[in-house]
């Protein structure tokens, strides 16, 4: 028993560890070590603590400086619009003021480092982009635009509510050129700002991008008008041009049918119209001109630079200016300067802003009647006595046109009119001045097909029942293309035509068909309906409503121009495919909307290439 014990005991001493009495030195070094890492940690952490503390208060210094840079920015927009030049000038210097408050926050080191953490940074860095937007726009376009005084404003820009004031325009051409180029950058910019998981933040990308995009088409248009408008406008001698007032209830490439037409005359910036009448004074057989090998080869047939009636089948509205150019001389021997042509939808818009017309007859022409009036109830109204009708349609031409060329009382807001006729194709313009149809065309007064290889899907229709039917027509169009891979790609665009006259009876002049080969009943549409393609586009296979059909193939401006001719019976849909191969060019996707009665329903399933 002692032996195991003394054994056991002699084991547990072994495993026994043998501890020292520390010294009072190395007890103190001790806690001096713990010490310097507290004091270290509290620091790191007080860092920490105070870089997120600064850089939430620079946020929130950021974030009241931008809003109030963007609201002077409006402030001074709207005053600079309404002609006060003081307002204007002390909101654009507020709006720097605050910009570069908010520019100075955001350049920052603490800002740019929050910035570049993945993901979580990313309001900081969408913070810093906008800021940098806003102090271009206010130093780089909004001080020198306030320069530019009434050329930017309408009330000033309009003396005497009926001449435009061409020397303030003149005067202000390079500044608006200099701000124009600016704005174009900005907005480049700002559509390019990355989005944020902050719906705060987001909301305010997507409001600064819609501010910054209404500011650039403001200035470009602007700009571009300080350019060629005093030169057409009889700056430098008398300018004249014809006017085109399309019925697009008979559809044709720009829009509709030459119903009638009117001359104006602009001398130093005023303008008047004479000579407003029907196209009864026009005629069917001038003499030809020559508008090239691709024109006569896809319009030839119709005699487009001969009869009137088909003068603008073609939807490239400077073939349309030439050939009324020819016409005019011909009846006259007057050379016009340019055209013009518009329609009774683009007439609504400039109503709202003047308001109504009263004919000699009493009778009331407003925004709301006067697209049914001309396109629709004017024919039920005269039946078949075209003379009849047409002196009315004429009067209310003159009417309209008289009230426009009065004084004008509110001049932004008819420019704002003219504009979205301008978007929509429904205001068109062609100078023969080489260097003035050049900036023209590429605006959207131009309504030119463009000479690139962008992707390009152009629906035109164009009448061959030389009926009313097209004031009841509804389309829809879809542009779908394939991956970005590869030197070409398949594409396909469909065409969907909705026939939707009510039943009822209507004349022959309505629903009847010039030409009826195959005895189709009467309210049946039929339509040419031609596709311009993306330039070097072949054309695979064309149905309508799933049967393999027949196209016409020409070229127009480069673009390959496929026709199918179709029938649209009444109360039906007709669908027309066009199957493609075409190359994967850089650019978005263009579907140009042909003028017409109807809103058409537009997709766009076309990826967008570098």
């Amino acid at each position: 028993m002692n032996n195991v014990t003394g054994e056991s005991d002699s084991s547990g001493r072994r495993r026994r560890k043998v501890r020292r009495r520390l010294s009072d030195e190395e007890i103190a070094a001790r806690r001096k070590k713990r010490l310097r890492v507290q004091i270290g940690s509290g620091v790191g952490v007080l860092v920490v603590v105070c870089f997120f503390g600064w850089l939430g208060y620079e946020g929130l210094q950021a974030k009241s400086s931008l809003e109030k840079a963007q609201d002077f920015a409006m402030q001074a927009k709207d005053a600079l619009l309404s002609g006060d030049t003081d307002t204007a000038t002390r909101a654009a210097g507020d709006a720097n003021r605050y910009a570069q408050d908010a520019q100075g926050a955001v350049d920052s080191a603490p800002w740019r480092v929050a910035g570049a953490v993945p993901w979580l940074g990313s309001p900081f860095d969408t913070t810093r982009q906008m800021t940098t937007i806003v102090s271009g726009l206010t130093h780089d376009v909004l001080l020198p635009a306030v320069d530019a005084g009434s050329a930017v404003s309408p009330d000033q820009l309009i003396l005497d509510g009926a001449r435009i004031n061409l020397a303030a325009l003149r005067d202000a051409a390079p500044v608006l050129e200099t701000t124009s180029a600016a704005i174009t950058d900005l907005d480049a910019q700002a559509q390019e700002v990355d989005s944020t998981y902050l719906g705060l933040i987001d909301d305010a990308r997507l409001d600064l991008q819609d501010q910054v995009s209404e500011l650039s088409g403001l200035l470009n248009n602007t700009s571009t008008a300080a350019q060629i408008a005093p030169a057409m406008l009889g700056a430098d001698g008398p300018r004249s041009y014809f006017i085109g007032f399309q019925t697009n209830a008979e559809a044709r490439g720009t829009g509709g049918l030459l119903g009638g037409f009117a001359v104006a005359q602009a001398n130093d910036g005023a303008v008047s119209i004479d000579d407003v009448a029907s196209n009864r004074e026009l005629t069917f057989d001038y003499a030809p001109i020559d508008l090239g090998p691709d024109f006569k080869q896809a319009y030839g047939h119709s005699r487009a630079t001969q009869d009137f009636r088909n003068s603008n089948v073609s939807s490239h509205f400077p073939y349309a200016g030439q050939i009324w150019q020819s016409m005019w001389e011909q009846e006259t021997g007057e050379r016009v300067d340019g055209a013009i042509a518009t329609d009774p939808v683009a007439l609504s818009y400039v109503l709202e802003v003047v308001g109504d017309v009263t004919l000699p007859t009493g009778e009331k022409i407003t925004a709301d009647n006067v697209v049914e009036l001309t396109e629709s109830t004017a024919y039920s109204r005269f039946g078949d006595d075209k003379p009849a009708r047409k002196a009315y349609l004429e009067m209310v031409a003159k009417t309209v046109v008289d009230k426009l060329t009065g004084t004008i009382s509110k001049p932004q807001a008819l420019l704002e009119a003219l504009g979205r006729a301008a978007s929509e194709g429904r205001l068109s313009v062609w100078s023969s001045v080489p260097d003035e149809q050049e900036t023209l065309a590429g605006t959207a007064l131009g309504h030119v097909v463009p000479n690139d290889p962008a992707p390009y899907a152009g629906v035109v229709i164009n009448n061959l029942g030389g009926n009313k039917l097209d004031y009841y027509l509804e389309r829809e169009v879809e542009y779908t293309a394939g991956s970005c891979e590869g030197e070409t790609r398949d594409s396909t665009v469909t065409v969907r035509l909705t026939n939707n006259l009510p039943p009822g009876d209507y004349t022959d002049y309505v629903v009847g068909m010039f030409d009826n080969p195959t005895g189709a009943p009467a309210g049946t549409n039929l339509a040419d309906v031609a596709l311009l393609a993306t330039q070097g586009a072949k054309l695979k296979k064309s149905t309508v409503n799933g049967m393999s059909n027949f196209v016409f193939n020409s070229t127009e401006i480069g673009h390959p121009m496929f026709n199918a001719q179709v029938p649209i019976p009444q109360g039906e849909t007709v669908e027309i495919v066009y199957e493609l191969t075409e190359p994967t060019a850089a650019g978005a996707a263009r579907i140009p909307l042909q003028p017409l009665v109807d809103e058409p329903k537009v997709t766009d399933n076309v990826p967008v290439c570098n």
